[in-house]
């Protein structure tokens, strides 16, 4: 089997790969919403894998997984990395799973970090009465994820004097700097607000930066010990932050027992080498769509593993195509997986285009693995091409 084509499409938001072969097998991968500019990055690649033999992906990838970097350009090679254990799991007429070594769950726990509803204020009455909404999903989250600090909440940008610093209203823009201490206690309190509402059977994880400093991150983690919190995540550094730096969370995570989270920016196993080697870290959080790929995500799982570090992997936007990228890989790592953050269909409309999830897709904040051939999900040609950009009108030719 060779590789004749690879193509991408912005469909919604999400720039999808296929890549097609001389035995008539395509295979799909994406990367997340928010990278809709990714397209020229993807169509790069190209020239390197064309003529290769899909199913052997390792040797496919030594092509061009050193062309990439940390997020958002290692998303090209990850999407690539997908369609190519779609191909293969297809070509064997197996789920990937089966070719990683096969599932050791039947279903895969996921939380919610995705699906969120707009604040009515920014007080602790506020948070709680957020954070019941999510409480009430259908899905029946057993972990929820809220953002407070420098990331995903309304804290910076709308709560005068939170911190020793001036917001600065760009989208991505690293605003940082140390808290006041009315913003601290604030912090604090809105985070005791939720955990009330949570009670003690849904764990409660916060998204928390990048943007603190060193001493707040030990501080808040201190302060919240007797939340028994999921995680704090990215306080130090993450989201869009192109480096490690193990010695950072060093200086956190020995001295605190709230976990320590962080990963979903990093691209590659050998950048969470050092994280997971010194201890620097509880929890890690890769993206397939980021990281590398799938059998990326899995390595660096095992390797967490060995040091007692646990594994939630990231997913916030990956959509429907990454959702079942995660769960064929969830199904197969090691009992230090805790659970995936759960990726949606954004526009709504990509429910009525992806043919294969199970209905609903979420039971008791978990997903049944199926077992249809590689990625077990598929396009419905005629309904998708609607949404297809007229650039992209060939996108399922060949």
């Amino acid at each position: 089997m060779k590789i004749t084509d690879l193509k991408c499409a912005v469909i919604g938001q999400n720039p999808v790969v296929r890549i097609t072969t001389d035995e008539g097998i395509d295979g799909l991968g994406a990367a997340e919403t928010p990278k809709h500019y990714l397209k020229p990055m993807v169509l790069f690649y190209r020239d390197m894998i064309l003529g290769e033999d899909p199913t052997d992906v390792e040797r496919v990838m030594l092509r061009i997984r050193r062309m990439g970097s940390f997020k958002p350009w290692g998303a090209a090679v990850s999407a690539i990395e997908v369609a190519l254990w779609d191909i293969a799991g297809k070509a064997a007429g197996v789920p990937i799973y089966k070719l990683l070594g096969g599932k050791i769950r039947d279903k895969v726990r996921v939380y919610n970090g995705n699906i969120r509803f707009p604040f009515d204020g920014y007080q602790p009455e506020d948070f709680a009465a957020n954070m019941q909404k999510m409480k009430d999903l259908p899905e029946s989250f057993s972990i929820i994820k809220q953002g407070i600090a420098f990331h995903g909440s309304p804290m910076v940008k709308n709560m005068p004097g939170y911190y020793y610093g001036e917001y600065v209203p760009k989208d991505r823009y690293p605003n940082r700097g140390v808290m006041t201490e009315k913003g601290f206690k604030l912090t604090v309190d809105c985070v005791i607000a939720m955990k009330e509402v949570l009670g003690d059977e849904i764990g409660l994880a916060l998204d928390c930066g990048p943007g603190m400093t060193i001493t707040d991150t030990l501080r808040l983690a201190q302060a919240l010990e007797p939340m028994n919190l999921m995680w704090m995540e990215d306080a130090i550094t993450g989201d869009y932050t192109p480096y490690v730096h193990p010695d950072y969370f060093l200086q956190v995570t020995p001295y605190t027992s709230t976990p320590i989270h962080t990963g979903e920016q990093i691209y590659l196993r050998h950048n969470f080498k050092d994280l997971i080697e010194r201890n620097a870290v509880n929890v890690v959080g890769p993206d397939p769509l980021d990281v590398g790929g799938i059998a990326e995500l899995k390595w660096i799982a095992e390797l967490a593993d060995l040091h007692g570090i646990q594994m939630a992997p990231h997913g916030t936007a990956d959509g429907l195509i990454g959702l079942a990228a995660l769960v064929q890989v969830s199904a197969t790592l090691p009992d230090n997986y805790i659970a995936f953050e759960l990726p949606t269909g954004n526009p709504a409309w990509w429910y009525d285009i992806i043919v294969g999830l199970p209905d609903p897709i979420v039971k008791d904040s978990h997903i049944q693995v199926w077992d249809t051939p590689g990625l077990g999900i598929s396009f419905d040609v005629e309904a998708t091409k609607q949404y297809l950009r007229e650039e992209d009108a060939d996108f399922f030719e060949g």
